[in-house]
């Protein structure tokens, strides 16, 4: 039981995030990431025949997203929460606060407009810290295309408007 519960505490959190980000909705997130912590428990006696726990944890929250929008697909509801960046920004000065929350909130926006499967494949790299093979695993893609993915986010992220404006300002970006 405190293994169960360790478990949890390290995973549930990232699972949350990553249902959330196919889903929606925080309700739906918060039940899903339960229904994936209840499916652990009942398969507990076979847990040590599987080679990565982490990567099976998020398929299994893949599956009953993808699950979870199938049925819903015409009453789907798209929540207003924004989605968390994950990025942690210090400011001493006025002026390098101002622009930390604008750089955060363009990143945001950034990433929110990034197609589907980019956008989560950001996340489940940059903010959940997963390997590109991880990834791959979860989602059932090639590791190539988890890289490809990545790289194109981290293109369009560098590229946005207000990103270059700031980083001119600074004498930084050419």
């Amino acid at each position: 039981m405190k293994a169960y519960k360790r478990l949890y505490e390290l995973l549930s959190e990232g699972l949350y995030r990553f249902t959330y980000s196919m889903v929606r909705s925080a309700e739906v997130a918060e039940e899903i990431v339960s229904d994936v912590f209840i499916k652990v428990w009942q398969i507990r006696s076979k847990l040590s025949e599987i080679d990565n726990l982490r990567v099976y944890l998020y398929t299994i929250a893949r599956n009953f997203s993808l699950n979870y929008l199938a049925r819903n697909a015409d009453s789907r509801v798209i929540g207003l929460d924004s989605l968390s960046s994950g990025f942690l920004v210090e400011g001493n000065s006025p002026a390098e606060i101002v622009i930390s929350a604008d750089l955060v909130n363009q990143m945001r926006r950034i990433i929110q407009q990034l197609p589907p499967q980019c956008r989560l494949i950001f996340q489940l790299v940059r903010e959940e810290g997963l390997k590109y093979k991880e990834v791959a695993a979860i989602l059932d893609i090639s590791p190539f295309t988890v890289r490809n993915q990545m790289a194109i986010a981290i293109q369009k992220i560098g590229a946005a408007p207000l990103l270059k404006d700031i980083f001119s300002s600074l004498g930084t970006y050419d």
